[in-house]
């Protein structure tokens, strides 16, 4: 078992077709998986040493050793060990599929460039990126995703129709073609559209009115954490941060880490178990504790997501805003397979700096805010600038 802990949502796969589970608010860009592949980074979270494969762990790392003594799939044994185990997040990946996964932590992915999540049972386009294939069809944030391929989507898991939309059951990539169903008001049509490689920009930062900055991070893949410690440090002196984390389904446990330290002066970040050993994520010294912040979430909020934001709440050095987070508080680690297949297996779960525990029923905003969040974020920092004197260093 390789000693990375992945605070991310993986792939599953199963029935011989890839089943993407991260980043469920972007539908076919493919995105950061969060995978943290290999002993040769340092993507670790608190140098995490390996272990060897206990409880169902053993039970696929075994299933796959007697197919491949077999001369059977090890990595189709490993499926069906973990279909049995009750793992909800465990995933088995090919070598193909690993490597993907691996360029798409560097912000590297195939899809069509749309944004999307479930509202009321129908997928709804939130966003579409620039220069993609979304967006050169015309295709725009409100439009309504009825099918993909003549499958209607109404009512299936955002993460199925992330499958169709990648080509992950076909095992279709760049250059094929996916027919889209789509919806805008009264308007009904199909779009042809065809899958590239495409890339994105994580964190993106713009200037509001007021004067405060919006640190937007779709993502946790590499080196975004240091994009957001300079975008920080570049900001106006004294002008608030909304740091807007809506969508954003995880990454790299060590650049969301990273994030916390641009807003903390050390301290805890959250603690977390592997297979029954308590450890702990500290952010490191020097950062900006000063500024007024707000942190947006939604319902897309997810993993290494929500291991920021709960550190930045319990700390008190952030006011969270918006609706309530995912809630996948779980630790996976990947084994390799004797055909050379990786499985990501749950090994734990985190819990923010207080103690809460994320899994299941994620994290309540100190504010909601269904309607014009960065409005409201805006008249929430002007208040935290009029604050006498600022919060204590290290909140």
């Amino acid at each position: 078992m390789s000693g990375r802990a992945l605070f991310c949502q993986p792939r599953r796969v199963g029935r011989g077709a890839a089943l993407t589970l991260v980043f469920a608010s972007v539908l076919a860009a493919g995105a950061a998986t969060g995978s943290l592949p290999g002993t040769d980074r340092e993507d670790a979270v608190d140098g995490a040493p390996a272990t060897a494969p206990v409880g169902h762990h053993a039970e696929v790392a075994r299933a796959a050793e007697e197919a491949a003594a077999d001369g059977t799939s090890p990595m189709e044994a490993a499926q069906l060990a973990v279909s049995r185990s009750g793992d909800r997040w465990a995933a088995v990946y090919s070598p193909g599929e690993y490597e993907e996964f691996e360029e798409s932590l560097d912000g590297r992915y195939t899809g069509v460039g749309l944004w999307a999540r479930e509202r009321d049972g129908r997928i709804e386009v939130t966003r579409v990126g620039r220069d993609t294939p979304a967006a050169e069809a015309g295709i725009r944030a409100g439009d309504r995703l009825r099918s993909v391929d003549g499958e209607q989507v109404d009512g299936r898991p955002v993460t199925e129709v992330v499958s169709l939309l990648r080509g992950d059951t076909a095992g279709d990539g760049a250059g094929t073609t996916v027919r889209l169903g789509l919806e805008r008001g009264t308007r009904a049509w199909d779009e042809t559209v065809r899958r590239a490689r495409l890339s994105r920009d994580t964190v993106t930062v713009r200037a509001l009115g007021s004067g405060a900055t919006v640190i937007r991070v779709g993502a946790f893949t590499r080196g975004s954490g240091e994009e957001v410690r300079t975008a920080v440090r570049g900001a106006p002196a004294g002008a608030g941060i909304v740091l807007d984390l809506r969508g954003n389904s995880g990454g790299l446990v060590a650049e969301a880490a990273t994030v916390a330290s641009a807003f903390l002066d050390g301290g805890l970040v959250a603690t977390y178990d592997v297979d029954g050993e308590q450890r702990a994520l500290h952010a490191e010294p020097g950062g900006d504790t000063v500024r007024p912040l707000v942190a947006l979430v939604d319902g897309g909020t997810m993993s290494a997501a929500e291991l920021l934001t709960g550190a930045l709440q319990d700390r008190g050095r952030a006011v969270v805003m918006g609706s309530r987070t995912f809630g996948k508080g779980s630790v996976q680690m990947p084994t390799t397979l004797p055909d050379g297949s990786v499985a990501e297996l749950t090994v734990g779960h985190y819990r923010t700096p207080s103690g809460r525990g994320v899994d299941g029923h994620g994290l309540t905003p100190d504010l909601e805010a269904d309607e014009k969040p960065l409005q409201r974020a805006e008249t929430v920092l002007s208040g935290l600038g009029r604050q006498d004197g600022p919060p204590a260093p290290g909140r």
